[in-house]
């Protein structure tokens, strides 16, 4: 059941959100080389609590951390450890969340280290871009189908694999409502789009295939083809006047300028 949210609740959902997004920005300036990826999830945790929330995916369904990380050819649920060091010419994705009086924030950034390959960072710019192709499409009266479709025509024009073993979601109460949210698919299907629906659109993608294999953690997705992967994601409400990205840092530009 699609839930439809308050302008109240959606104004608590902004400040878990806002949260989330100046964790990014604390966080981004430790991500060199050097720094254990236990470290950086250490740092989240802290940030998190001292802004008045809590991790929300710590403990979730059994996830050992507060933020996932994602190195290179890891798509999603990356698994942080004192062994994993991020080096010069990674690229690093981190997955987030937090819980702020009873409401969920759910974001997701990729950020370059070091000396990145002119294709490579070529493909973050347009993995952040068909979130907000995805973005623009969740408007009222456009079907779920459209954001989906947005996503994928964005992606797979550029030449990049639209990975389909993970997808986007609702978030409000809990952090996984309804409806899932595809980033590939035909336009016009699916639920209706509503004002005061609140959903996480959040596309991952691959420098080749879009095959996945999940590691023997049991959380950790690369791509079967040890392709490059990225990942973006921003909390949204839809709208009378259009989508409202909730996920923002307190200076909205720094989200653009940094990411």
């Amino acid at each position: 059941m699609i839930i439809i949210k308050s302008k109240q609740e959606i104004e608590l959902m902004r400040k878990a959100d806002r949260i989330v997004a100046n964790t990014f920005i604390y966080l981004r300036e430790y991500i060199k080389p050097g720094i254990s990826t236990k470290k950086i999830d250490e740092l989240a945790e802290s940030f998190i609590r001292k802004n008045g929330a809590v991790p929300n995916f710590k403990g979730y369904y059994g996830y050992p951390a507060t933020i996932c990380i994602s190195i290179n050819e890891e798509i999603v649920h990356g698994i942080p450890s004192k062994k994993r060091i991020i080096k010069d010419g990674d690229i690093v994705s981190l997955d987030l969340g937090c819980l702020y009086k009873g409401y969920h924030g759910d974001a997701a950034v990729t950020i370059p280290v070091g000396n990145v390959s002119s294709d490579v960072m070529q493909f973050i710019k347009d993995t952040k871009n068909s979130l907000l192709a995805g973005i623009e499409a969740a408007r009222v009266g456009n079907r779920l189908g459209d954001i989906s479709h947005a996503v994928q025509v964005y992606a797979e024009s550029r030449g990049y694999g639209v990975i389909r073993d993970f997808v986007g979601h609702g978030i409000g109460r809990d952090l996984h409502e309804d409806p899932e949210i595809p980033n590939f698919g035909k336009p016009g299907i699916g639920p209706r789009l509503r004002e005061g629906m609140t959903i996480a659109i959040e596309p991952m993608l691959s420098m080749g295939d879009y095959h996945t294999i999940t590691l023997q953690d049991g959380w950790t997705a690369v791509t079967a083809d040890h392709s490059i992967a990225c990942h973006f994601e921003h909390s949204l409400a839809i709208t009378k006047n259009g989508p409202d990205i909730l996920s923002l840092p307190d200076n909205p530009d720094d989200w653009y300028d940094y990411f």
